[in-house]
This record gives C-alpha cells, structure tokens and sequence, in this order.
C-alpha cells in the first residue's frame, strides 16, 4: 500500500466541460470564438477577461479566435478608440 495520496483531479471551467463533451461527441470538428470589441470605447478590465477566455480557449483545444471589430453603433464610434 502506498502512503502517497494521488493528485487531485485538474478542475475544469464549465465552458471546458462543454466543449469537451461536443468534440468528443463528434458535434464540431473543432472550435471558433470571437472577441468583437465596439469601438465606442476604450478596452478596459472585462475586455481583458474576455480575451483571456476566447483566445485561451482556442488555444486550448487547437481552434480559431477572430478579432473582429464591431461597429454596430456609428453614431457613437470615434477614430481615437479604434486606434487605441
């Protein structure tokens, strides 16, 4: 008997579990996420999680992230924060 007690188990996020469950189920051959920020302002701490997520994600499990700027608000995009 060994008194050495085993590792536990890595925790997975419920994203993980699901995408997991998909790819092994054959649903999708392999997976796509997207950060899509407005350029109505500027990028701040949720947008860092949100990239975290998506391009981590991808990286995870050998897919795509796209960058995609959105600009579904005209009125109240401005230059200063898509160049920023």
């Amino acid at each position: 008997m060994s008194s050495e007690t085993p590792a536990p188990a890595a925790h997975r996020h419920f994203i993980q579990q699901i995408i997991d469950a998909d790819l092994a189920a054959g649903k999708h051959a392999s997976i796509a996420t997207r950060f899509p920020p407005e350029p109505n302002g500027y990028l701040h701490v949720g947008h860092a999680k949100s990239i975290c997520l998506n391009f981590g994600l991808a990286l995870e499990f050998k897919g795509r992230c796209h960058l995609r700027m959105d600009d579904t608000n005209p009125t109240k995009e401005e230059v200063e924060y898509v160049d920023s």
